[in-house]
Parts: structure tokens; sequence; C-alpha cells
């Protein structure tokens, strides 16, 4: 099975009383997203302003070509704390996951997470999310309903 076309990756965690700074401390790491519930948020594009609904602390992984989920998940984890006090804390105050996009360039293309990534989420608390983006069946040959 061929691989993925891209694969995107983003752990996050959020909750009504998360504190971004907290979050850093405790995974020595700096969010590369974060806000705090009531925040003024102003939207890039549009120059909208909003209130934040929930706190929110996130790293990302670089985008891979073709997919690599197992490469992101150990790009965002080399970075972080791996304390399980400290990720026991998180986990009974937040809600965490593993958001992924899991981009097809063609009619069958697959991705493999190994055992050792899936129990490094587990032992976390941490949810894997998919998100699997089909390609345009005109930008595909021979494309299958």
């Amino acid at each position: 099975m061929p691989a993925l076309k891209k694969t995107k990756a983003t752990l996050r965690i959020h909750g009504d009383d998360l504190i971004p700074d907290e979050v850093s401390r405790l995974l020595g790491a700096q969010a590369e997203n974060a806000q705090t519930r009531g925040e003024i948020l102003i939207g890039k594009v549009t120059g909208h302003r909003r209130v934040a609904r929930t706190g929110v602390w996130s790293v990302q992984a670089q985008d891979r070509s073709p997919g690599d989920l197992d490469a992101q998940i150990d790009d965002i984890f080399a970075r972080l704390s791996d304390d399980p006090a400290a990720w026991a804390q998180l986990q009974s105050r937040f809600a965490m996951n593993l958001f992924c996009g899991l981009f097809m360039g063609g009619r069958n293309e697959g991705e493999v997470i190994s055992a050792a990534k899936l129990r490094l989420l587990g032992e976390r608390g941490i949810e894997l999310q998919l998100d699997i983006y089909t390609p345009d069946p005109d930008e595909v040959k021979n494309y299958v309903e």
C-alpha cells in the first residue's frame, strides 16, 4: 500500500481553566499556539475579534510528504518532558489529543502507527484523532467511486 501524500500532526491540550504558561512549565516547552479562556482573539485573515471559549496549548510537527506519523510523533514528544507525574496532572485536568490530518493523493493509501507510538499516547492519556482528506476525483487517474 502506498504511503499517504502528506500528514500533519498537532498535540492539543484544552480546558476551561488551562493556563498556557502552567502547561509549558510542566512539559518544558513553549506552545506554538496558546490562549486562555476569555482572551480576546483577532483573526489573522479577517481581523475579526472573538472571545476564546476555552484555554488551549498546542505544538505541531512539520508536515511530512510523503506521510510519516511515527516520525511526527517523535518530533513532538522529543521536545516535551516524559515525566509521568506531569502527564498525569495534565490528564486529570484537561482534554488532550493528537490531531492528525491524513491527506490522500490517490484512491488507496495508508499509514502505519507503531505500537510504541500508540503506547506513548496511551500512557499519557492522549486520544488519537484522525481527519482523512480524500483527493479531488478529477486529480486522480482511474478514480473509483
